[in-house]
């Protein structure tokens, strides 16, 4: 048996269920199940087939199960597949894979499976990376652009342009071969406009990955203000929960708190603040410090402003957060206070009126957020960038590129041309692992779960 690439791990989460599936993948797959599987022989099962029996250890019966098979080629991995669906009690659990390793397989490690996929063909890096972003997708857009990647959407959208730059070096490597001659096989002009398409698609892929990355992590939104205008009972009106303590004292909240709410698919992370004023007090000004920091780091700024305050105030604060040059939504509290005078005037301000305590407004400022934050009309069927890795790549070859642009009207030899264009191409080659390195492949699937 080769007990090396014949990998076994649990692939539904850990602790007691009602079901837990174990996975394993390799050569030596079906073998190994069959060894301890008292049923039918699975040797000669088709693929794609489901098949009731016990996992005997010995003579001792461990549990009633549901096997799985998938054969090679046609299967995740491209390796042959067995699935055991067995009750989810972590001691039967633990039994089966022990069993399973006795007979010959191995504990698989972080993201093995997948790598396994990659590595046989089953996919490219790229997409393999977004099967890790869909496990972890927590809102239909994170999850709408996993599934647009795992489609190929980035991959597809650079390979026709990667072609293209393949012909050119090419046809520019067989120029080299009659340098004596001075002839040219590849028109500089039309590279000259291939480059800078492929940098028009580089460069809007590399700005999609500032909206791609808050959809992935969330939107950071600070709720800030002055003490004791309403910003935990905001937030507990956002999150329908008494998360924040709410109190008639000024400067009860003297560190940050977050938490995570949906709002039309989308994950906002709300971080309710100390009130900013000068005090003595050393702990809450520690917390007015970290409000300050927060709100340097925020997506978007709500800044809540209550009907008791002076208009005058209100407006100095807000040209404050003008010069921060960051988006803001300015609300004011307890706006069934205010009287009609007062609503007109500050109506001059770009406004919200709301009552937290009543949940009056709230509905509202939450389209607003959308709005603001430019995520409602999201279209997911673009190629939106969530990974670093790639944006690195991207702007790699970027500069690979330029420098195409730089040398092609200059009176440089080919084989420099070649040599700029050779390190584009490779930049976007790792992105879709056609260039890879054995720390980069351990660092991309280090960050999968076990079991996948």
């Amino acid at each position: 048996m080769n007990n090396v690439q014949t990998i076994v791990a649990l692939s539904t989460p850990t602790g007691s269920g009602a079901l837990g599936v174990i996975r394993l993948s390799g050569p030596d797959a079906i073998s190994i199940i069959n060894s301890v599987f008292k049923g039918k022989d699975l040797t000669k099962q088709a693929s794609h087939t489901l098949h009731f029996g016990l996992i005997m250890d010995k003579d001792a019966i461990l549990d009633e199960v549901v096997v799985g098979l998938f054969l090679a080629p046609k299967s995740y991995t491209k390796e042959n597949v067995v699935e055991i669906s067995c009750h989810g009690s972590s001691y039967i659990i633990q039994r089966i894979i022990n069993l399973l390793i006795e007979n010959g397989a191995r504990a698989a490690k972080p993201g093995e499976f997948t790598l396994q996929a990659f590595v046989n063909g089953a996919f490219d890096l790229s997409k393999a990376e977004a099967v890790a972003d869909l496990i972890a997708s927590n809102s239909k857009a994170s999850h709408d652009i996993a599934m647009q990647q795992m489609r190929g959407g980035f991959a597809n959208e650079l390979q026709g342009l990667r072609e293209k730059l393949i012909h050119f070096a090419s046809m520019i490597e067989l120029e080299l071969d009659f340098a004596e001659e001075d002839v040219e096989f590849a028109n500089r002009e039309e590279l000259k406009e291939l480059v800078l398409q492929i940098n028009k698609v580089i460069a809007r892929l590399i700005t999609s990955f500032e909206l791609g990355n808050v959809i992935k992590n969330g939107i950071p939104i600070v709720i800030a203000g002055k003490p004791n205008v309403g910003k935990s009972t905001l937030l507990n009106a956002l999150l329908n929960e008494e998360r924040a303590i709410v109190s008639d004292i000024a400067g009860t909240t003297r560190d940050t708190i977050e938490d995570e709410i949906n709002i039309d698919g989308v994950i906002f992370r709300f971080i309710d603040t100390a009130g900013i004023r000068e005090t003595a007090d050393l702990i809450e000004a520690k917390g007015v410090e970290r409000t300050l920091e927060k709100m340097k780091q925020a997506k978007l700024i709500i800044y809540m402003a209550d009907a008791l305050q002076d208009f005058d105030d209100i407006a100095n604060q807000i040209a404050g957060l003008e010069k921060q040059d960051i988006p803001y939504l300015l609300l004011i509290n307890k706006s069934d206070l205010l009287s009609d005078v007062q609503k007109v005037q500050l109506q001059e301000l770009p406004v919200h009126f709301i009552s937290a305590r009543s949940n009056v407004g709230v509905d509202e400022l939450k389209d607003s957020l959308l709005e603001t934050v430019n995520i409602k009309n999201l279209n997911t069927n673009e190629t939106i960038l969530t990974n670093i890795r790639h944006v690195e790549a991207l702007k790699n070859t970027e500069t690979a590129l330029n420098r195409v642009l730089e040398n092609v009207d200059n009176p440089i030899t080919s084989d420099f041309l070649a040599m700029d264009i050779k390190q584009a191409l490779h930049y976007l080659g790792e992105i879709v692992g056609e260039v890879t390195t054995d720390d980069l492949l351990d660092n991309i699937f280090s960050k999968f779960c076990i079991g996948k």
